[in-house]
């Protein structure tokens, strides 16, 4: 490449202070500049090596703009957008890669860490409680520019209890970086992560972190990828070292060297491809060109006439297929050690869509929600979505989408799912737990507003349209924890906090005990609940008594069994009286899906026997008896109840008569139908030492654990079980895997399936469960 083309395309691309060195002879250029001539003098008498320093703008963008051109003036619809999420499993690094983002962008003065020794924190982890334990609890926005784009960033928590915020932010957003561990790999969360972006189709770069660690190897990592998630992924870069001698990278499309110089890794020194790598330079590139020839036409074309493309058709088919989700770009680094950061936001850009290019569709209420494409243009009706709600001192904080149109202060806007009329009082850019005020914003924007009472996921227009953006996604709690204030008095900021927190998070349900009268809480898992309990005792002042954890057990059945069932009661004057026949069945998990719902009614009378207006009682007696089951009195799932025949009488039958009718049938014949209790089960991964793995082993195997897979580390000091455990047998593990393995293990787990108990267990619940209800009757 021609030295002024180098210079070019290089300035362009780190969009950056650019020194040269005397071998490259910009001796003009140079001397045009004194701060370019004075970096290049010192850059000549330290090395003699064809390399050029790029200082990230971060430190120096206020005073080489005579290096570019300036740009024009653009309008808010003509400045570049991205809008992306940054989604890893737990301790993959986020919010430390997060943090140099926005350090090389100049969007923070200093970098702090995570758990670094200033006491100080990361930016985007702006909560105590995350500061004090070192993770991510909610999504935090923020925003920064690199060279001439907008970039929205949402950084998410990689714990598999917080798995909403990752889900609320990957349905908004239009790319993705999925963030994975050096040593690690693909871990159970990164598959969680995986399985959300495929669900939104969200395009997405993946970024191999902590190559500055012992044992990391990027290459199983890419296996991993391949194998497990399934996707075609290929690096486009490759390490300069690993562990401790990890220096840079390799940039296989520009087949340049990046070295990371500097405090702060903020002098970007390129140069030639070291010499004892340009064998694996070409091996990796060949692979990079045949990975692409598979999914992309042009590429395909030349590979098959055996030629070779140009890097600017390189580029363009990355993006293509990146876009299409149908390829995924391999980038690599240690964000900790600020090594690569720089080059994945140059792949941002490269890479990922602008919010026009990623399809979105809304659902038009007023024609059977028929889907209808979302134009992203600034001059349409205004479309958005409410993602995500936050409570602060100055009120409700709705953090918004916008789709199509624009936003405006003074504003009307209507809520489409209620139809309430808003008007816009405040509009703010989020930098984690800081505000910029704005007067408007632009399709494609992610912002916050003050004075909007809404749920999450509510669409927003201007009133024209009656169109609605779909919603997210909700797992099912899996945990539940009776809890009650400590003090009496505390009631009123209890149920304040109670009442605030569901709104925010839909992952966490609050219901009252009907008999027992508790406030009972329903979450992801253990650390999800201690968090909420934590969080009032902080926010509202409200210290919580919490009893033991309780199991979110369902009930099915096992086999077809018929129901004939008479209801009659004379009272006095009318009485009640109906009568229904038919049968139950169990659902297969493939039919429970593609119905949508746990259980399912069906009518199939013949006749009047049952006079249809009371079809509807009949289908809400089948939803009573769902709600407790005959076993151990848990929720029903996967059972069709069919409605084939019945009776009716013209004076006693009632609405009250047929629904007790059918609530009273199907608890009875469930008992007949080899009903099972189902307890949820966990994928739970362990990574311990391997001199500890017999002890381990042991431990798993008495909490009726069952070993999926058992993987070494490349030089045996490591190893990683993949393990189903039930989640009623985790309850104390934390302490337990501590013990075993001097502190140095560690694991991870996540909801898999609810399965049948053992029969020794069924009996254990069933008579504990006989024993409280008489407990109850007794008092």
């Amino acid at each position: 490449m021609a030295t002024s083309s180098l210079l070019r395309h290089l300035g362009h691309r780190f969009g950056s202070n650019i020194a040269l060195s005397p071998s490259l002879r910009c001796s003009s250029l140079i001397s045009c500049n004194p701060l370019i001539h004075s970096a290049a003098s010192s850059s000549s008498s330290s090395s003699s090596s064809s390399a050029c320093t790029i200082s990230s703008p971060q430190t120096t963008r206020h005073r080489f703009l005579s290096l570019r051109s300036t740009p024009p003036l653009l309008s808010p619809e003509e400045i570049l957008r991205r809008n992306i999420g940054i989604s890893a499993h737990i301790d993959s690094g986020k919010t430390t890669l997060t943090e140099r983002i926005l350090f090389y962008t100049g969007r923070i003065k200093a970098i702090h860490d995570v758990r670094g020794k200033d006491g100080v924190g990361a930016k985007m982890d702006s909560m105590d409680l995350e500061r004090e334990k070192g993770i991510t609890i909610q999504s935090a926005a923020t925003f920064c520019k690199w060279k001439d784009a907008h970039i929205n960033i949402i950084d998410t928590p990689g714990h598999v209890d917080f798995t909403i915020e990752v889900e609320r932010a990957l349905r908004v957003l239009d790319g993705g970086i999925l963030v994975l561990c050096g040593v690690s790999g693909v871990q159970s969360q990164s598959l969680t992560v995986d399985r959300q972006m495929k669900r939104y189709n969200v395009p997405r770069l993946a970024f191999i972190n902590k190559l500055d660690r012992q044992g990391s190897n990027p290459w199983k990592v890419i296996n991993d990828l391949r194998n497990q998630l399934k996707l075609n992924a290929s690096a486009v870069q490759i390490p300069i070292g690993l562990e401790d001698k990890h220096e840079g990278v390799v940039d296989l499309i520009l087949n340049k060297s990046y070295m990371f110089d500097g405090e702060k890794g903020e002098k970007i020194v390129v140069g030639e491809v070291p010499g004892d790598m340009k064998e694996m330079v070409e091996e990796k590139r060949a692979e990079l060109i045949e990975r692409l020839a598979d999914v992309d036409e042009e590429i395909g074309e030349l590979f098959l006439m055996e030629e070779k493309p140009t890097e600017v058709q390189l580029k363009e088919a990355i993006r293509r297929q990146t876009v299409a989700c149908q390829f995924v770009p391999v980038f690599m680094g240690s964000a900790f050690k600020n090594k690569g950061v720089q080059p994945l936001l140059d792949g941002v850009l490269d890479y990922l869509p602008e919010p026009k290019e990623k399809q979105n569709f809304a659902l038009d209420r007023s024609n059977n929600e028929e889907p209808v494409e979302v134009t992203c243009k600034k001059e349409d009706p205004l479309l958005a979505l409410a993602f995500k709600l936050e409570e602060t001192p100055f009120g409700q904080l709705t953090y918004m989408r916008i789709y199509q149109g624009m936003l405006k202060k003074g504003n009307q806007i209507f809520n489409v799912n209620d139809g309430k009329k808003i008007k816009l009082a405040r509009i703010v850019r989020m930098h984690s737990n800081e505000m910029e005020e704005i007067d408007e914003a632009h399709a494609g924007d992610v912002v916050a507003m003050f004075g909007v009472d809404c749920r999450s996921m509510d669409t927003f227009s201007d009133g024209s349209m009656n169109l609605a953006m779909s919603s997210m996604f909700v797992p099912e709690p899996v945990m539940s924890l009776a809890v009650k204030p400590a003090e009496s008095k505390m009631q009123n900021n209890f149920a304040k906090a109670l009442t605030k927190f569901t709104k925010e998070d839909p992952t966490l349900r609050v219901k009252v005990d009907s008999e027992t009268k508790e406030t009972v809480l329903s979450g992801m898992g253990e650390l999800h609940l201690e968090v909420y309990i934590e969080r009032m005792k902080r926010e509202y002042g409200v210290e919580c008594i919490s009893g033991q954890p309780n199991v979110n057990y369902k009930e099915t059945i096992s086999s077809k069994t018929p129901f004939d069932w008479l209801h009659k009661k004379q009272t006095g004057g009318s009485g009640q009286y109906a009568k229904v026949v038919g049968y139950i069945e169990p659902m297969t998990e493939e039919e429970i899906l593609e119905y949508g719902k746990p259980n399912e009614f069906k009518n199939k009378c013949i006749g009047t026997n049952i006079p249809p207006e009371y079809y509807p009682s009949c289908e809400k007696g089948m939803n009573d008896a769902m709600a407790e089951g005959a076993l151990v009195g848990c929720e029903v799932e996967g059972v069709r109840v069919v409605l084939q025949d019945g009776a009716s009488h013209a004076v006693d039958s009632s609405d009250m008569a047929f629904r007790i009718c059918m609530a009273n049938a199907i608890r009875d014949t469930m008992k007949k139908a080899q009903p099972n209790v189902l307890e949820p089960v966990m994928t739970v991964e362990i990574e311990i030492p391997a001199e500890f793995q017999g002890a381990v082993t042991a431990s798993l195997s008495r909490r009726m654990g069952m070993i999926q897979s058992s993987d070494m580390n490349d030089d045996g000091s490591g190893v990683k079980l993949e393990v189903q455990v039930p989640l009623a047998n985790m309850f104390g593990y934390s302490t337990e895997i501590r013990s075993l393995t001097q502190g140095k293990g560690e694991f991870t787990m996540e909801y898999l399936n609810h399965t049948p108990v053992p029969r020794n267990t069924q009996e254990e619940l069933m008579a504990k469960y006989r024993e409280e209800r008489e407990a109850k009757e007794a008092a």
